[in-house]
């Protein structure tokens, strides 16, 4: 993938998951006068939107670190062996910053 078609991308996922956390971090619903069901769905619809947010934000790093990479020359290179990551790879996931082989050992070690 070329530098400007991948900038183009990254910086649209950038827009895109700050819209999204703008919106997941929105006011939250007041309890008033509702039953305790009701605020116990509240409670777990606040989880939900709190786990999505923390997705959301770890990937919204992984945009930003690789817009630096490509600003920084590096883009396209894996950050653990330096060898390039598939042309498959950064179309699917324009945020990777490690070939196959290397996310895999990392995804083992978890």
């Amino acid at each position: 993938m070329d530098d400007a078609t991948a900038r183009v991308q990254l910086e649209s996922m950038l827009a895109e998951l700050d819209r999204s956390i703008t919106v997941l971090r929105g006011d939250p619903v007041a309890v008033g006068d509702r039953s305790a069901a009701d605020a116990g769905s509240d409670l777990t619809d606040a989880d939900r939107a709190q786990a999505m947010i923390e997705v959301a934000t770890r990937q919204r790093t992984a945009v930003v670190d690789a817009l630096k990479r490509l600003d920084a020359g590096e883009y396209g290179r894996c950050v653990d062996c330096g060898k390039p990551v598939p042309e498959g790879r950064l179309v699917a996931r324009p945020e990777a910053s490690r070939c196959v082989h290397c996310q895999g050992v990392r995804e083992r070690r978890r």
